[in-house]
């Protein structure tokens, strides 16, 4: 087994044994491990949060559940063949290599990433990505909470129906043969990557993604019950609101740690990221009041969600006052394809997306690499390798026009790939067990599901088995069950 002292010269050690490697940046680590952290809490307890209250009573625990296994199973896939599959050396020009990423010696290393060189007529070349200041072991676990909370927001729009074992089986499908193709082709240095396709944080990767991927398993997985389709309350909005506004926060990190250093560029990202949201919000909050006469809380939620999608793809690439202009078109856009194009829509009408991921997700995400190609400004491209020589459409000249239609491409092929290979993984895992829950579970929710209830009230969890779930030992089982576990003092 090898020891720390076989890494005295790869790495370098201090006089005191501590290790400090000449190319580690102290703050650059510390500001990514944070961001990376800030990442993983969006999903837990964010999303976890935020599912869980925003859905009926009944279905509370197994929309938290569904969150919080995504979480977990990530973490493992992810470790064992997903980065490199991601981020690894290439296998095809839209895929990498399968390896693991758990060697001491590979984790200790300086983080690397893929190179990009591209040559123009004039003789100019873009310059190459840097090689971050940091170990690999800060970037496996920095990409890996990106991809967890991909799966988690593609299971918004499948909430309230999904066979929670059929679930089990797609996220590890789901990760490997679609997240890291749009991982690696955008930004492992794959095919996109290569042609310059900008995708600052992931407005292609994670969110256009896990929007038509949601959509497109809303599809083959079924609607909900009619009684829950026609009311779907959420249980708890101030609950709701505090999942909300940890994922608001945490994009700080999401957006913030993708310069890969704490940087000017990061900086810039941060900022824009709260413009484009509070942006989004008040918009998409008046025109629910111009058009409903009321406020809506939920309303507000999904306008800031929309707008926090839409800076994603060019954070760090924009300035202040495009951010302000994506805010309104994340407010408004979204709006009116939930509010009134869906409502027209046979197709969307026929798909049962629980929480709107497509409208959230996928049309925010579209637009914002869309408006990304509009308003790059060349100075803050120059300032995030590998884009230096590109600009907006907005700022002229003929590399401004080709940036817009390399944005639409590059969204093109994210929604071919997830509509296609989504449909196989669901067809697939269909074989193995149903996709959609039994009738009888659908009625009762989470206690038929899970056993448990959110809120056990009124006689709720009455159904509850207490020898496979409690606290209680095989001879408290037939006891009333409202008696507190031993040792807890309960107050009634």
């Amino acid at each position: 087994m090898s020891t720390a002292a076989d890494y005295n010269m790869s790495v370098g050690y201090s006089p005191n044994g501590i290790v400090v490697p000449p190319w580690l940046n102290k703050g650059d680590n510390a500001w990514q491990m944070i961001a990376a952290t800030l990442v993983g809490l969006q999903s837990m307890p964010g999303l976890v949060i935020l599912y869980g209250s925003i859905v009926k009573k009944k279905w509370a625990v197994n929309s938290a559940f569904m969150a919080l296994y995504a979480f977990a199973a990530v973490w493992l896939c992810w470790v064992t063949w997903g980065y490199n599959m991601s981020f690894g050396h290439q296998l095809l020009p839209f895929w990498g290599k399968a390896r693991p990423a758990l060697g001491q010696k590979f984790l200790l290393m300086q983080a690397v990433l893929p190179e990009s060189t591209h040559f123009f007529k004039d003789g100019s070349q873009e310059t190459a990505w840097i090689n971050p200041n940091y170990p690999m072991a800060t970037m496996v676990y920095f990409q890996c909470v990106f991809a967890a909370i991909t799966l988690i927001l593609l299971a918004g729009s499948l909430l309230g129906r999904m066979n929670i074992r059929a679930w089990m089986i797609f996220v590890p499908l789901w990760l490997t043969f679609s997240y890291t193709i749009g991982a690696f082709s955008l930004w492992g240095g794959g095919f996109l990557f290569q042609w310059g396709v900008m995708d600052y944080s992931g407005g292609y990767v994670i969110h256009l993604s896990s929007g038509i991927a949601g959509f497109t398993a809303a599809y083959w997985v079924g609607p909900r019950s009619t009684k829950d389709r026609e009311r779907f309350p959420p249980n708890n909005v101030l609950l709701m609101l505090a999942g909300a506004g940890i994922l608001w926060m945490g994009w700080a990190g999401f957006n913030g740690g993708d310069p890969y250093a704490a940087n000017l560029d990061s900086s810039i990202a941060v900022l824009n990221t709260n413009i484009c949201a509070a942006t989004s919000l008040l918009v998409w909050t008046s025109l629910d009041v111009i058009f409903f006469k009321k406020p809506s809380v939920i309303g507000a939620v999904q306008g800031m969600i929309t707008g926090l999608v839409c800076i994603t793809p060019g954070a760090g690439l924009v300035q202040g006052w495009a951010a302000i202009v994506m805010g309104v078109l994340s407010g408004s856009i979204p709006w009116f394809t939930m509010m009134v194009v869906h409502k027209r829509s046979k197709l969307l009408q026929r798909v049962d997306d629980t929480l709107g991921v497509f409208h959230t997700h996928a049309v925010a995400g579209f637009l914002g690499g869309v408006t990304t190609g509009l308003f790059a400004e060349p100075t803050l491209c120059s300032m995030f390798v590998p884009v230096t020589n590109s600009r907006g459409a907005f700022y002229g000249g003929s590399s401004g026009g080709m940036q817009l239609l390399k944005q639409v491409v590059g969204a093109l092929f994210i929604v071919g790939w997830n509509v296609v290979v989504t449909s196989i993984i669901c067809l697939v895992v269909r074989l193995i067990v149903p996709l959609r829950m039994p009738e009888e579970e659908l009625v009762i929710g989470d206690d038929a599901v899970h056993g448990e209830e959110a809120y056990a009230l009124w006689g709720d969890g009455e159904k509850y088995d207490s020898s496979k779930h409690g606290w209680y030992s095989d001879n408290e089982t037939n006891q009333p069950r409202n008696r507190a576990p031993s040792g807890v003092t309960q107050d009634v």
